[in-house]
């Protein structure tokens, strides 16, 4: 793969390598959803994947992407819960030494659950940002090979893949809302569109409280900004200051960037418990409340949501329903 540019090709052979690991997930007809916009509207369903979010597909693509000796000395992640989850997992079924790097602000049901998965979780710092040094850290020492988040092309071209298969379900989409953090998931999904046809709308959604791309991408390069918490816990972070693939694939291939409230991220979970029976975390929820809020500024005939995740806490979930957010 080119070092510096992404192809359709490359998403491509991205999910020739998922098969097997990553599921084909169901994209789902929201007739709540639709009837409330006067749209048709599409969930794709990333939140039934075996580890609970689209993750998986990134993490795969990188790992059997690696040499042999790459995957004998093991590999180093760093993670706000979910990259870190799909690097464990896929990790332990190709027999690989994961290592995952988390801030002491990931809450503690996220730790355990990569633990669980084999991940040797260590806890450094109070931002992703700081993780990440940590693992900059061990990958030096140890030989271990890094496996980003979301800034390497590898990871980006497997996110592509969930585009792939919303076009072949839907191919006459119109619109595309896609939870945004560090851009792996947007900018995958957002190649996959704009090579397929430039009229194609793709649009991220972000946290009101925290969202460093949109920052950078005001400031015309990637900049830091403080971590807060939120709903929204898996889209916390930086993008990074040495950011060489989604900065500039998002501020290239997306079309709008929106952000939506703590209350709006509640909202659209419950919506999700309550309409479909679905259990959603609040990152997965955020295309969601952007709908009912009406964030997005067109949105054309057949809109498709990307739900990237359901690793909520279930306490949380308890809590958001005795609200009754409807």
């Amino acid at each position: 793969m080119d070092k510096t540019s992404l192809y359709l090709q490359d998403v491509f052979l991205a999910r020739q390598r998922c098969c097997g690991f990553a599921h084909k997930t169901p994209l789902l007809h929201s007739l709540p959803l639709s009837a409330a916009t006067g749209r048709k509207v599409y969930l794709k369903l990333e939140n039934l994947q075996q580890t609970g979010s689209f993750k998986i597909r990134g993490a795969v693509n990188k790992l059997l992407s690696l040499s042999s000796a790459e995957r004998e000395r093991g590999v180093i992640a760093f993670s706000t819960g979910n990259h870190g989850r799909a690097v464990a997992y896929v990790a332990a079924q190709l027999g690989v030494r994961a290592v995952i790097c988390m801030s002491h602000r990931v809450p503690s049901y996220r730790v355990a659950a990569m633990e669980a998965l084999g991940g040797e979780v260590i806890l450094h710092g109070q931002s992703q940002d700081e993780a990440y040094v940590k693992a900059l850290e061990l990958e030096r020492d140890e030989g271990l090979t890094m496996v980003k988040p979301f800034d390497d092309p590898h990871v980006i071209a497997g996110q592509g893949t969930i585009g792939l298969e919303i076009l072949e379900e839907l191919p006459q989409v119109d619109c595309l809302l896609v939870p945004l953090s560090g851009g792996g998931l947007l900018a995958g999904i957002a190649l996959a569109m704009k090579a397929t046809s430039p009229a194609i709308r793709v649009v991220g959604v972000g946290l009101e409280v925290s969202s460093p791309m949109q920052a950078s991408l005001q400031a015309g390069r990637p900049v830091e900004i403080e971590e807060t918490d939120s709903l929204g816990d898996a889209l916390l972070g930086g993008i990074g200051l040495d950011n060489s693939y989604t900065f500039p694939m998002v501020r290239d291939l997306v079309d709008e960037v929106v952000l939506v409230t703590e209350e709006e991220i509640a909202a659209g979970i419950f919506y999700a418990f309550d309409s479909h029976r679905q259990v959603i975390e609040g990152a997965g929820a955020v295309g969601i409340a952007a709908l009912l809020a009406v964030r997005v500024s067109s949105l054309g005939e057949n809109v498709a949501v990307v739900v990237s995740g359901g690793n909520v806490d279930p306490r949380l979930l308890i809590e958001i329903a005795g609200k009754k957010y409807a």
